[in-house]
């Protein structure tokens, strides 16, 4: 069998990576890959929103089933022109993928169906955005409406700030066409998780619960990126909140979708606050949808994946994800993400990655933005590589990723040295 899996980072290497390792796969090719994308087939001429050369690939290779990674092919609607071609293809469609593509649909999605989310209003005009900002207060939350690659949430802890966040979006055009709508929401307060699961349209299969770090800098200090690190499992996702999501959160996301007529398969990704208080009554709110899963969620998640996923995909492709079964590594697993300098603002490429850490079967470096140019591996995007590690605890998971980091080398790296901290436990953080 000959699979596919779009896109360019270390989500895609991750999910490469272990998809390669079925016995019932011959290939994996992944477009356009990176300079890492160890154990598959890279196809560099393609890109992930040329729809129809992705299709003429996937009719002429013949490919058992495709896995699109990043949010943009499916935005742009690479799910119905596959399918449309009689091609398996796990991800939702462009109308259903709008959860992420649109964060006022998103906002008024929850509000219809009674998910708790916080409490927000659009804008177009910044006058009124600003006048809102000012009868609300700091801190408050300014969002740009479309794709912004991770970076178009700004958390203004002044008013200063959010003002600024609103002249910077609205009319210095910083998000381009993504930036043309604000969604101006209140700040909450807690601990965040990622929550992802499996759809099908109808059935739902969790995996492995995970927390990210999104500032830049330790004690979760500097400017929101696209993710500076995760670990998985999450401590914060006792057993009752893991039902309680499901049941307030992910449930009423499907129903949702399907009474609106767009039944949603493929990945979902809810971001969620959680408050303080009793597992059974605390407060939990949906930040965000994703529609694909995290970077850099997915490297420790498929670090910890014992099951053929092969199996997996194909019960979801089929509706039959409620027979299907994912086997966990009861260990903890880390990624740590190494960025160029400049990330996020304004990253440098070109640097030449001079030396690796040596990959074992429990500490393996992702690429993300790496390329092979005159022999040498170079990088070429923000963020570089994820460095992820799985021990028997949090604790000696963290010191094999900052052993492997230590032996990473590339001119202007940097790295936060806290990624986890979350999950320690208090006496020993």
């Amino acid at each position: 069998m000959k699979l596919l899996v779009i896109g360019s980072g270390g989500r895609e290497h991750a999910l490469a990576w272990r998809l390669a390792q079925s016995n019932r796969v011959q290939t994996v090719y992944v477009a356009p890959g990176n300079g890492g994308t160890a154990n598959a087939e890279r196809v560099q001429n393609l890109d992930i929103t040329d729809i129809p050369a992705l299709v003429e690939f996937a009719t002429r290779e013949k490919i058992g089933f495709t896995v699109v990674g990043p949010e943009a092919p499916l935005a742009a609607g690479v799910v119905d022109a596959f399918r449309l071609a009689g091609l398996k293809i796990f991800g939702p469609t462009q109308a259903a993928a709008q959860l992420e593509s649109s964060k006022d649909y998103a906002k008024a999605f929850m509000v219809r169906h009674n998910i708790p989310t916080a409490a927000y209003q659009t804008f177009t005009d910044a006058q009124a955005a600003k006048d809102y900002i000012r009868q609300q207060g700091a801190p408050i939350v300014v969002k740009a409406d479309g794709l912004a690659a991770g970076k178009g949430v700004i958390v203004a802890t002044t008013l200063e700030e959010a003002l600024q966040a609103i002249d910077d979006i609205l009319d210095d055009g910083m998000f381009g066409q993504a930036g043309a709508r604000v969604v101006v929401e209140e700040c909450l307060v807690g601990e965040e998780a990622s929550f992802i699961v499996m759809c099908d349209g109808k059935n739902v299969l969790p995996m492995a619960t995970s927390q990210d770090h999104k500032r830049l800098k330790d004690h979760d200090l500097g400017p929101n990126t696209g993710g500076m690190g995760a670990y998985s499992p999450a401590p914060i996702v006792s057993p009752t909140l893991h039902n309680r999501i499901m049941r307030e959160v992910i449930q009423p996301t499907m129903n949702g979708m399907a009474k609106e007529g767009l039944p949603y398969s493929g990945f979902l990704y809810a971001g969620v606050m959680i408050g303080d208080g009793p597992d059974a009554t605390r407060p939990i709110k949906v930040l965000e949808y994703n529609c694909r899963m995290g970077d850099p969620e997915t490297q420790p998640i498929m670090m910890r994946v014992k099951s053929d996923l092969v199996d997996v995909f194909e019960a979801a492709l089929a509706g039959r994800l409620d027979q299907a079964t994912i086997e966990w590594d009861r260990r903890t697993a880390i990624g740590v993400v190494l960025a160029a300098h400049g990330y996020p603002e304004n990253p440098r490429t070109g640097d030449t990655i001079t030396q690796l850490a040596q990959d074992t079967t429990e500490c393996i470096t992702f690429h993300a933005g790496t390329n092979i140019l005159d022999g040498n591996l170079q990088t070429t995007g923000g963020r570089v590589l994820c460095v992820t590690a799985m021990s028997d605890s949090i604790r000696r998971a963290q010191e094999a990723a900052y052993r492997a980091i230590a032996q990473t080398h590339f001119d202007g790296k940097q790295f936060r040295t806290d990624i986890g901290w979350r999950a320690i436990p208090n006496a020993e953080s």
